[in-house]
């Protein structure tokens, strides 16, 4: 019985008929879970991007509301002046194919010059009622404040593979903010 077992034993060793598809099987499943992380990671890029758009729409669409001086500030508590503008905003916002995942987080205006000396927007003046006559607190008499919007909006991501992909680790919600001059 010994001997019987020991050839059975040798035969099986020697045997190597499955051994590439035993090989294949454990490469691929090596190969699949690297190809998921990929796709993953590129579609929160994608998605990011995707709200970079979102944001820079949702003021240009704060512009082509309320763009004129009449219209200005736009959003000094409720928006009397501009009352179209958050619909306006938020509408344009989930225009791109996120949809309506995409929500406006926060719109702030202010009033803005830029600093000769660092080339960066500063704050002037007290939002939404004193507007300095010129940027000389910051560097130029010779500039004018600009009445800035800034709107920040958000996206809440969610990976593809989540059992096995590192994009699950990625920031989520996705924020990004964008800024346009008013007036």
């Amino acid at each position: 019985m010994s001997k019987r077992i020991s050839t059975l034993w040798r035969r099986y060793l020697s045997e190597q008929s499955g051994a590439a598809a035993v090989e294949f099987a454990l490469v691929l499943v090596l190969l699949t879970i690297p190809i998921l992380n990929v796709v993953d990671v590129a579609v929160y890029s994608w998605d990011k991007m995707q709200l970079d758009n979102a944001a820079q729409v949702a003021v240009q669409a704060a512009w082509a509301t309320c763009n004129n001086s009449g219209k200005l500030p736009a959003t000094a508590g409720a928006p009397v002046n501009c009352p179209n503008m958050p619909a306006a905003v938020t509408q344009a916002a989930q225009s791109t194919t996120l949809g309506a995942g995409v929500t406006v987080t926060a719109t702030t205006e202010n009033f803005y010059c830029v600093n000769t000396g660092t080339n960066v927007l500063v704050t002037v003046g007290t939002f939404p009622n004193t507007k300095p006559a010129t940027c000389i607190a910051v560097g130029s008499a010779s500039d004018k404040p600009g009445d800035y919007v800034l709107i920040t909006v958000s996206y809440t991501y969610a990976p593809v593979f989540s059992a096995v992909s590192i994009a699950s680790q990625l920031t989520t919600p996705i924020t990004r903010t964008a800024w346009m001059r008013l007036g």
